[in-house]
C-alpha cells in the first residue's frame, strides 16, 4: 500500500485514536503535489502535517513535536501557495462539495475563532486577539472539531479555505 492508504488506515482504526501522521513528500510545492498527488488527499485521510523532505532536520524534529502535540503543521511553503491560491478564488462561489450545512451551524464566536486557526494562530493566539481565556479558546477550537468533523486543526484550515469561511481583509 502506499503512505495515503496507511495514512487512512492507522487514522481510522479506533485503537489508534492518539497516533498522527505527518506525511513527508519528495515533491515541492506544486498545484499538482498538493491537490492531485498527495498534500489535500494525506490531510483528508487524516494526516496532521505535510513536510517536504527537503526541511532541515531542525524543522522535521520541530515538525514531529508539533504534530505529536496534537496540533497541524502544513510546510510553510505549502502554506505560502495555499494563501495565495486562496486570495486568487472567487469567495462568492466555494466548491460543490462545501460543507456549508456544517458552516451554517456555528455561532458568530466559532466563526470568528474558525476565522483565527486558519491562518494558524494557536491558542494562546487566538486567546489574546478575542480577548477570552486560554481554556476558552481551547473549548472553542474543540467544538469547531466536533462541529465540522475535523480530525485536528490541518482538517479546519482545509474546511475553512474549501468552502470560503475565510476571506482576505483589507489591511
Amino acid at each position: 500500500m502506499d503512505g495515503l492508504e496507511a495514512t487512512r488506515r492507522i487514522t481510522t482504526r479506533p485503537e489508534l485514536t492518539a497516533t498522527r501522521v505527518l506525511v513527508l513528500t519528495t515533491y515541492g510545492w506544486t498545484p499538482t503535489s498538493w491537490k492531485h498527488c498527495r498534500g489535500s488527499t494525506a490531510v483528508r485521510s487524516g494526516a496532521s502535517g505535510f513536510l517536504l523532505k527537503v526541511a532541515l532536520p531542525s524543522d522535521l524534529l520541530t515538525a514531529i513535536r508539533v504534530v505529536a502535540d496534537g496540533d497541524a503543521l502544513l510546510d510553510p511553503k505549502v502554506t505560502r501557495q495555499l494563501i495565495a491560491d486562496f486570495l486568487r478564488r472567487d469567495p462568492a462561489r466555494p466548491p460543490d462539495h462545501c460543507a456549508e450545512d456544517a458552516l451554517g451551524g456555528l455561532t458568530e464566536r466559532e466563526r470568528e475563532v474558525l476565522v483565527t486557526v486558519a491562518p494558524g494562530l494557536s491558542n494562546a493566539e487566538i486567546a489574546s486577539l478575542l480577548t477570552v481565556s486560554y481554556a476558552t479558546a481551547k473549548t472553542h477550537v474543540r467544538h469547531l472539531l466536533t462541529k465540522l468533523g475535523a480530525r485536528d486543526r490541518a482538517q479546519l484550515v482545509m474546511l475553512a479555505d474549501e468552502c470560503g469561511a475565510v476571506v482576505a481583509r483589507d489591511e
